[in-house]
């Protein structure tokens, strides 16, 4: 994050400027994907999606820590005391925490619902409880706080020409369509936790359980029961994908660019997965350089292309009227229809 970001965003105090770069550094050193899409949105919104973005990873490396001197009730502390000083942070707006310090200035500025940090809150403390899910519906419930308040926490800082309850089940539902993606490309890392984010009875459906995918990642090739169900978790996938495309239309046009450029890497992961022959259990799937790199090259004309015409508008003094172009095209479903996840979007 360079300084021209933070002052357009208008963040002078030293310390926050400081508890910010923090952010920032945690995003780009857990979320390469989405922080190459982050460098799309006008410098003013960057800090806040850093804050948003660094706080969430510092929580996610509390619950996933591989450290042996930290155990369940380590962690389960660390979270609690981490807790503790975001509901201080948010109600108070300050804390010698700097990704606290960092998300509850962006809380502030946007408008956030403090409910959506809690909510989160609440589902990485499941992470330390709970280790599969019996079906979709109970692992939609606990993406409602890991993955779909993510989503809305973006709304405010994106903008939207539409009014924000409008756009918000579409946030919700990128959300999730990225964790759900997150969870086919880590099958094996979250095995390696101990965790199975897979719905069991979708995996029953195809004679998988816990022991065959520890089985077939030992063996070094995933068995043909494990392929059938990664793939039925890939179509349920593409089609939370759909319901979340439209949604991009109903951002702000200088944000479109950023969403939809983590749209299609996210999404191309699942491509990514397919293409290894569903080895996820042995190891992760990745998008391919020269494909980030096309896609990020697209990003930025489509950028340079909203920003112009918003300051043709503003030239004219005329009231701006925004388009609602076409979303991106999301990936072919092939299986059928996925449960909505209602619970979250």
């Amino acid at each position: 994050m360079s300084g021209r970001e933070l002052d357009a965003a208008g963040i002078t105090d030293p310390a926050l400027r400081a508890a910010y770069l923090q952010c920032r550094r945690l995003n780009a050193r857990h979320g390469r994907t989405y922080f190459l899409a982050t460098r799309l949105l006008t410098a003013e919104r960057r800090p806040a999606v850093h804050a948003l973005y660094g706080f969430a990873r510092w929580a996610d490396d509390i619950v996933d820590s591989l450290d042996p001197a930290l155990g369940v009730d380590a962690r389960a502390a660390a979270l609690a005391r981490l807790r503790e000083e975001l509901e201080a942070g948010l109600r108070e707006g300050r804390s010698s925490e700097p990704t606290v310090r960092a998300v509850a200035d962006t809380a502030r500025r946007y408008a956030i619902d403090h409910r959506h940090f809690g909510d989160f809150m609440d589902s990485m403390r499941l992470d330390l409880e709970i280790t599969e899910y019996a079906t979709y519906a109970d692992l939609c419930a606990y993406m409602h706080g890991s993955a779909a308040v993510i989503g809305l926490q973006m709304l405010p800082v994106l903008g939207t020409v539409v009014p924000r309850e409008e756009a918000a089940p579409y946030a919700a539902a990128l959300g999730v369509a990225f964790q759900l993606t997150n969870f086919l490309r880590d099958v094996g890392e979250d095995l390696d936790r101990g965790r199975v984010y897979l719905p069991a009875d979708l995996l029953a459906a195809y004679g998988v359980d816990r022991e065959l995918l520890r089985w077939s990642r030992d063996r070094g090739r995933p068995d043909r029961r494990v392929v059938a169900a990664l793939r039925a978790f890939e179509d349920l996938t593409r089609q939370v994908y759909r319901r979340a495309a439209p949604g991009i239309a109903l951002l702000d046009p200088v944000s479109r660019p950023c969403i939809r450029t983590a749209f299609v890497l996210y999404a191309g992961v699942l491509a990514a997965v397919a293409d290894s022959g569903y080895a996820v259990v042995q190891r992760r799937a990745v998008v391919p350089r020269r494909r980030r790199a096309a896609v990020a090259a697209d990003g930025l004309v489509r950028v340079a292309a909203a920003r112009l015409a918003r300051r043709r508008a503003s030239r004219r003094g005329a009231r701006r009227v925004p388009l609602r172009p076409k979303p991106p095209v999301a990936p072919p479903a092939t299986g059928p229809s996925a449960p909505p996840c209602e619970e979250v979007v």
